[in-house]
């Protein structure tokens, strides 16, 4: 699962509100909407976000694995 909690992280710690991002990054409060929920989004509403906010794409998403995720096991 892919987890978008270092966003929010991000704005708490910056002290940016979601309107701002929505506009400087260009990105509609549906996107916004699926951001908060953990749905996913594409690479270029990341990259959108990244130029936004000066960060790399690690900086907002984090991978959560899934037990049954795993192929090596």
């Amino acid at each position: 699962m892919i987890s978008y909690k270092l966003f929010q992280k991000m704005l708490i710690d910056k002290g940016l509100k979601k309107q701002d991002v929505l506009k400087s990054a260009g990105i509609s409060n549906a996107t916004m909407a699926k951001l908060n929920t953990n749905d996913y989004v594409s690479l270029e509403i990341i990259d959108k976000l990244c130029a936004a906010l000066s960060c790399q794409p690690g900086d907002l998403i984090e991978y959560i694995p899934a037990q049954e995720d795993s192929l090596l096991e």
